[in-house]
């Protein structure tokens, strides 16, 4: 039962992550019977890496609002 609690939790944590503004993201729970807890850990670390990047048109846009 823990493990099933563990992956509800990391579920939430993806659907967080996948969430963008006043945008919420639900996934659907019955997918938790075909991922591991590992698989969904490996998602929620490749998730963070691609929020935590930025590109280069970003980057551009995001200078506009900085001081020379």
């Amino acid at each position: 039962m823990e493990n099933n609690k563990d992956k509800k939790s990391l579920l939430k944590e993806i659907e967080s992550l996948i969430s963008y503004g006043d945008r919420e993201f639900e996934i659907a729970p019955s997918l938790l019977e075909y991922l591991s807890v590992e698989e969904l850990q490996n998602i929620i670390l490749s998730l963070k890496k691609r929020v935590n990047r930025l590109d280069s048109e970003d980057i551009e846009w995001l200078k506009q609002f900085g001081k020379e």
